[in-house]
């Protein structure tokens, strides 16, 4: 038996992230407020080459950006 999940091609992290925002949005409004701030990340991230660090960006960014370039290459 294949996990749903995979059967529907997203990864794990993925489907937690779903999962996650489903029970956020059910919650009651003052507790799903105080949920939905916990909910919230912000990660960075920077390449680094020859032992130096690389520009620090935003990862949520880097994705959206990636996303766009591969879909006007396509």
């Amino acid at each position: 038996m294949a996990f749903a999940w995979k059967t529907a091609g997203i990864s794990y992290n993925r489907y937690i992230a779903i999962a996650s925002r489903v029970v956020r949005r059910s919650l009651k409004e003052d507790k799903r407020i105080i949920a939905e701030r916990r909910g919230v990340s912000e990660l960075r991230f920077a390449k680094w080459e020859n032992g130096k660090q690389g520009e620090s960006k935003e990862l949520n960014a880097a994705a959206i950006q990636a996303q766009v370039e591969a879909t006007q290459s396509s």
